[in-house]
């Protein structure tokens, strides 16, 4: 069995598809490519996908991650470029590696998210930010299936600042944060807008943007007059020497490229899938 691991996008419209909406897609997306799945045991199988903290409804990303299992080997761009055609447009394949290391799902610790707030000056985003930071904690609410849940928002933000925008077409970073950082930023507007930059950990309960902005709110009076534009531009194993949120597929790229191959293993990868 061959296991490859995806990331895919939400973009534009897409950001509004739900989880659900997501799995149909690409579970169709998955049959007219044609790809040898693995599947379940039981009376109702089940292709064989892992999916790993998927985005909330409504926020755009351009780091979702998903495992699938193969009976077959098969090489795994060409599959990603199969499976990336067979999805709409805004729901991107965009990277695919063999996994070659451990759980996938154990280095997602910690997001990069982008907020676009509309109708906010950035001396008002900074002095929320400020009094954010300053804060030992942050209480927010949410409304649960159980009901009312209180928990601290604070604890969980490692950084959260107001970035210096860049110019559509300047680098604004290598990999899909950069990327998503000037398409966020791409959109003329007649009115003030602020951008927020948070980097957080994923922990339980887990804390999202919108829980953040609730807590700007409780210790700062902010309210955007429209919803936040919400993207998450990263996803991965969080270094704590450097602070910076690593790539999770990066350990899978390293294994592959010192693992030497077996005789007939590239004329089986490179097989039509």
């Amino acid at each position: 069995m061959q296991r490859i691991r995806l990331r895919y996008t939400k973009r534009g419209r897409l950001r509004f598809t739900s989880h659900r909406d997501f799995q149909r897609a690409f579970e169709r997306a998955l049959r007219r490519a044609e790809v040898p799945m693995a599947y379940s045991a039981g009376f109702t199988p089940h292709p064989k996908v892992s999916y790993a903290n998927a985005a909330p409804t409504g926020t755009g990303s351009e780091a979702e991650y998903l495992e699938i299992a193969l009976t077959r080997p098969r090489d795994a761009e060409r599959l990603r470029a199969l499976l990336d055609e067979s999805m709409p447009t805004g729901l991107d394949i965009v990277e695919a590696v063999e996994a070659r290391a451990s759980g996938l799902a154990d280095r997602l610790t910690a997001s990069v998210w982008e907020l676009r707030l509309d109708g906010v000056t950035p001396e008002d985003a900074r002095r929320a930010v400020d009094a954010f930071n300053a804060a030992k904690t942050v209480e927010v609410q949410r409304r649960t299936k159980n009901g009312i849940r209180t928990f601290d928002a604070r604890s969980a933000v490692v950084t959260l600042e107001t970035p210096k925008a860049h110019l559509p077409g300047t680098d604004a970073g290598a990999g899909p944060a950069g990327e998503a950082h000037t398409a966020l930023l791409a959109g003329p507007t007649d009115r003030p807008c602020a951008i927020l930059r948070l980097v957080v950990r994923h922990v339980t309960p887990a804390v999202r943007p919108d829980d953040v902005l609730s807590g700007l709110r409780a210790v700062a009076d902010l309210a955007p007059p429209v919803p936040a534009a919400v993207t998450r531009l990263a996803q991965g194993l969080f270094d704590e020497e450097t602070g910076t949120v690593t790539d999770p597929l990066a350990p899978d790229r390293e294994a592959a490229a010192t693992e030497p191959q077996p005789a007939g293993a590239t004329a089986a990868a490179t097989a039509p899938a």
